[in-house]
């Protein structure tokens, strides 16, 4: 049997997760190089101030600022969150801006103010997911919010909205012009929203809570006609006092119509709660979620058995 936790698995997954976070750090250079400083928009958190500091001392020092002002935060995690966090915060801070710097001469792109807000939100927002989403992180804020939630109960989203705010009202203040922060916090809201379908990805996942009065028989029927895995869920009725099964489904969106219609065509009293899945992680064998590709050599093996 083959160890999980082995040295040589251990490399590759690091291997892997610095190649992840190393293209993140060059597209999201790219956009701030190409994109961003041309036009003078900003992104929110630590490299938000660092483009605002080197708008204001130059551009050449915009990685020596970015590094300098991850400095404190750096601390805070290592004595707040985890110390393998710090590293691969260092990492992708480090890798950040040596793109930054080399990446200084790089041709700009001659970009009407939408086109700029939208392509260079996109790049930078995928360059960010990708970092995050192989552990790193490049903007300090975060770790400041996550400490602030642990210790006076506000929401990591309300700490950093309040930081970004005054980010941008701060750029406007300074350099007079309202117009560059407005259209910086549409850069942002663009890069956010990228940053989610990079981390989450495109296919929209449900989980479905399905109570009804046939289990056993609507089980069969979900895995026969969709190719679904499900689990049962023992319960119990509040009102009645009954035991019964409940079945939990994680369904991609575009399935969630047929589903729905299944469940009603075999019991019309049937109950349905479905939620938004931000994210399904599995092991090798455990496939909670069949793909479209793989459901209709499902259900011919499950013909051929009865």
């Amino acid at each position: 049997m083959t160890d999980k936790f082995s040295p040589s698995r251990s490399l590759v997954h690091y291997l892997i997760s610095f190649c992840g976070i190393t293209l993140g750090a060059l597209l999201a250079a790219l956009a701030i190089r190409i994109f961003l400083i041309p036009n003078e928009l900003i992104d929110g958190g630590v490299i938000g101030i660092a483009l605002i500091l080197g708008r204001l001392f130059g551009n050449s020092y915009l990685s020596y600022f970015l590094i300098a002002l991850n400095i404190p935060f750096l601390f805070l995690a290592w004595r707040y969150i985890r110390r393998s966090f710090v590293i691969y915060m260092l990492v992708a801070t480090i890798i950040f801006a040596l793109f930054l710097s080399i990446l200084q001469k790089i041709p700009t792109f001659a970009a009407d103010p939408l086109e700029a807000i939208v392509i260079g939100g996109v790049m930078l927002g995928a360059g960010a997911g990708l970092i995050i989403r192989n552990g790193g992180c490049t903007d300090g804020t975060e770790i400041l919010a996550i400490i602030i939630n642990r210790k006076k109960g506000f929401t990591v989203g309300q700490v950093v909205l309040f930081i970004n705010i005054f980010i941008f009202s701060a750029y406007g203040w300074i350099f007079h012009d309202w117009h560059i922060a407005l259209r910086s916090l549409m850069t942002y809201i663009v890069a956010f929203k990228m940053i989610d379908i990079v981390i989450a990805g495109l296919e929209e996942l449900k989980s479905v809570l399905i109570m009804c009065s046939h289990p056993e028989k609507l089980s069969k029927i979900i895995t026969h006609e969709l190719g679904l895995g499900l689990t049962f869920i023992k319960g119990k009725g509040g009102y009645s006092g009954e035991d019964r099964d409940i079945l939990f489904i994680i369904v991609e969106r575009l399935d969630l119509a047929e589903l729905k219609e299944i469940v009603l065509r075999e019991d019309p009293s049937a109950f349905m709660a479905i939620e938004n899945l931000h994210e399904v992680a599995y092991g090798r064998t455990a496939r909670i979620a069949l793909s479209r590709k793989a459901r209709s050599s499902f259900t011919k093996r499950l013909i051929g058995k009865r």
